[in-house]
């Protein structure tokens, strides 16, 4: 029902409890696409959860940044892929032989599984990057995970909404291109250093965006997300 619609392009970030994101998911359920399972809810909920939120007719974005040596990577997405997972993520900075060996995981699942991989986090910014030792610039850094990515059969990346249209310049008109840091007009940016707008995100190249808290935490989740729904439809109207 919603393939296709602005409704499909919205990830809701279910960072809570699972008590929270379980209540969440069947406010939602009908009225957005896709959620996302990250750490913390993960971590604490079990793999279980992926199940429950696909029982409510949600797809699930499992966001792990999965980053360990190839044959762990390999294991742990194959595992993840098996729970139902529609869309993983790994870490680019695990290079080649990481991703390749993501890759082989979700072919031994058997499943049709979406693998991105991140680039840089959106809550880091130039300063960030060079307490971890890398001086070169960070749309460098960004570009050059892009096409390792690519290289390495990745279905598409995670990226801020900033470099979104360089992402869809590099990566071609089919690729994912994920945008956290995604934040309505007068929303708090958090944590977040690079962010933008849906509205911006989508007309800079994004396929999907990604929004937490200001849905999460909103005294009325539904009508949050309504209001992102209208933004971007109005948005799509305009072009």
């Amino acid at each position: 029902m919603l393939e296709g619609s602005v409704r499909d392009q919205i990830i809701v970030a279910l960072d809570c409890d699972h008590e929270r994101a379980l209540s969440l998911g069947q406010m939602l359920a009908g009225k957005v696409g896709w959620v996302k399972v990250g750490m913390t809810l993960f971590y604490s909920a079990g793999p279980a959860i992926v199940s429950q939120f696909k029982d409510l007719g949600l797809k699930v974005f499992v966001d792990l940044k999965i980053h360990d040596i190839p044959h762990q990577v390999e294991g742990a997405v194959r595992a993840a892929a098996l729970t139902g997972a529609d869309l993983m993520t790994v870490h680019g900075l695990g290079g080649s032989s990481m991703l390749k060996a993501a890759r082989r995981g979700v072919e031994a699942a058997g499943t049709d599984t979406r693998l991105i991989a991140v680039t840089i986090l959106t809550s880091m910014d130039e300063t960030a990057l060079r307490e971890i030792g890398v001086d070169t610039p960070l749309a460098h850094e960004v570009d050059c995970l892009a096409r390792l990515a690519h290289d390495s059969e990745m279905d598409g990346v995670v990226c801020s909404p900033q470099e979104a249209a360089r992402m869809r310049s590099l990566l071609g008109a089919h690729a994912w291109v994920v945008t956290p840091g995604v934040r309505p007009q007068g929303a708090s940016a958090g944590d977040q250093s690079r962010i933008a707008t849906p509205a911006q995100a989508v007309a800079l190249g994004a396929s999907h965006i990604v929004v937490g808290r200001p849905i999460v935490q909103a005294d009325d989740p539904v009508c949050a997300l309504e209001g992102i729904v209208r933004e971007l439809s109005s948005s799509s109207e305009a072009v």
